[in-house]
Parts: structure tokens; C-alpha cells; sequence
């Protein structure tokens, strides 16, 4: 489900979103292999999945632009 917000950015726009998504999960998953305790690897986890999610949810916004 996308937003209005994110349906209203350019490609431009849309294009920076997914490429900083894509580098703060590159950070997390680094994050992650160097924590130590159950609750910090669990709580990585969780953001991992909500930036997975939000990366998903924009890059069928871009792939449903592309196809227009």
C-alpha cells in the first residue's frame, strides 16, 4: 500500500528514497552480525524487516511508472 506522499515523488525522487533504503539495510544487516544479546539482534531484525518492507512498497511504485 502505497502513500500519497510517495505517490507524488518524482523518479528522481523515488530513486534516492530506494537508494537510501537500500543503504541503511546494508547498515543493519552489518549492525547486526557485529551485535551481541538476543534483544539488540532482535530489535535489528525488526527495523531490517520494516526497511525491507518500505523498500518493496517503492520499488513497485517505480516498476508500476516504468510500465506506463
Amino acid at each position: 500500500m502505497s502513500t500519497e506522499y510517495e505517490d507524488s515523488l518524482s523518479m528522481d525522487a523515488l530513486n534516492d528514497r530506494i537508494a537510501i533504503l537500500e543503504d541503511n539495510i546494508r547498515q543493519l544487516i552489518e549492525q547486526a552480525a557485529a551485535a551481541s544479546g538476543e534483544q539488540s539482534e532482535s530489535r535489528i531484525a525488526d527495523r531490517i524487516n520494516q526497511q525491507n518492507d518500505e523498500l518493496d512498497r517503492l520499488l513497485k511504485i517505480r516498476e508500476s511508472r516504468q510500465k506506463k
